[in-house]
C-alpha cells in the first residue's frame, strides 16, 4: 500500500539466550518501508509504578541553574528550621537527580576514557557518570579527580569509611536482603571490582544506573539482570538519605580525595 498513514504498534519477541522479554516498536511509513528499533532497556521498567521520568525534559543548563538557585532558598531555610532543611534537601536531591539530571544522560555513550561534561553529546565513562552528574546537581567536587579513583576511594569522599556499607563474596539474594535491612529508599553510590555507579532501592528492590560497558550507553537497568552488577565487592555509601553530605551540598562544602 502506498501513502498509508503512520502506523505504531508493539509486539513482543523473546531473545533466543534468555527468557526476558523485550519489546520492539514496528514503524510502518508513507514509502511502505518498515523499520524496526528495540526499546530502550530502561521502557522494560515500569517508570510508573517507580515515579520517576525516564525521558529527558526541559533545558539542561536551565535545570541547572534552577538547582543551584533553589540550594539558596535551603541555606536561607537551614538558619531557622535546620531540621527541614536538610530533610526537604534530601527529598529534592533524589527527585532532581533521577527525574531531571540523570535522564539527559540516559543513551550516553559508554567509553573507558570517555569524560562528556555534555549529556549524549560525547563519551562517558562510570566513574565520570557518577561524578559528572553529581557536579552538576551542585556538589563541590573535581569531577576528574573523583572519577580517577577507585570505587572504595569514591564513596569515602561521600560518606565517612565507617559509616560505608561493604559485602564481599554475596549471591544477588543475599546482598539484596542486607542492603534491605540497612537501607531505606534511596539514592546510594556503589564501587564493584571494577566498575561505579548509583544504587536505586525502591520497595524493596535494586535498580542499577550506570554507564554501561555492557551496554556501551548509560542506562537503568534492575540490578538482578545487570550483567555489569556482577561483583565481588560491593561498596554502597549513601547519597540521597545522607544528612551530613545533604548539608554539605547546602553549604557548597569541598568533597576532597581522602589524603590516605
Amino acid at each position: 500500500m502506498s501513502k498509508i498513514t503512520l502506523l505504531l504498534f508493539c509486539i513482543l519477541v523473546f531473545g533466543c539466550n534468555s527468557k526476558q522479554e523485550k519489546k520492539v516498536v514496528i514503524t510502518t511509513i508513507k514509502n511502505s518501508e518498515t523499520v524496526i528499533k528495540e526499546i530502550p532497556e530502561e521502557l522494560l521498567i515500569d517508570s510508573i509504578k517507580l515515579n520517576l521520568n525516564f525521558k529527558p525534559k526541559g533545558n539542561y543548563i536551565s535545570i541547572l541553574n534552577k538547582i543551584e538557585t533553589d540550594k539558596t532558598y535551603f541555606k536561607t531555610l537551614h538558619q531557622t528550621n535546620p531540621t527541614k532543611a536538610i530533610d526537604s534537601a534530601s527529598q529534592y536531591l533524589y527527585s532532581k537527580l533521577l527525574n531531571d539530571i540523570v535522564p539527559h544522560w540516559y543513551g550516553t555513550e559508554w567509553d573507558f576514557n570517555g569524560h562528556t561534561n555534555s549529556p549524549n553529546d560525547g563519551e562517558i565513562a562510570c566513574g565520570y557518570f557518577v561524578s559528572t552528574t553529581l557536579k552538576h546537581f551542585g556538589f563541590n567536587l573535581n569531577r576528574y579527580k573523583m572519577a580517577q579513583q577507585a570505587g572504595l576511594i569514591e564513596a569515602i569522599m561521600l560518606q565517612p569509611k565507617s559509616q560505608l556499607k561493604i559485602y564481599r563474596n554475596e549471591s544477588f539474594e543475599s546482598l539484596k536482603q542486607k542492603v534491605n535491612s540497612v537501607y531505606n529508599d534511596g539514592v546510594y553510590f556503589v564501587g564493584l571490582d571494577n566498575h561505579v555507579g548509583y544504587v536505586l532501592v525502591k520497595d524493596k528492590e535494586l535498580y542499577f544506573l550506570h554507564s554501561s560497558y555492557c551496554d556501551d550507553k548509560v542506562v537503568i537497568e534492575l540490578a538482578e539482570k545487570a550483567a555489569c552488577f556482577s561483583s565481588n565487592i560491593y561498596v554502597f555509601a549513601e547519597i540521597s538519605t545522607n544528612k551530613n553530605l545533604v548539608k554539605n551540598w547546602i553549604f557548597n562544602t569541598r568533597l576532597s580525595v581522602p589524603a590516605n
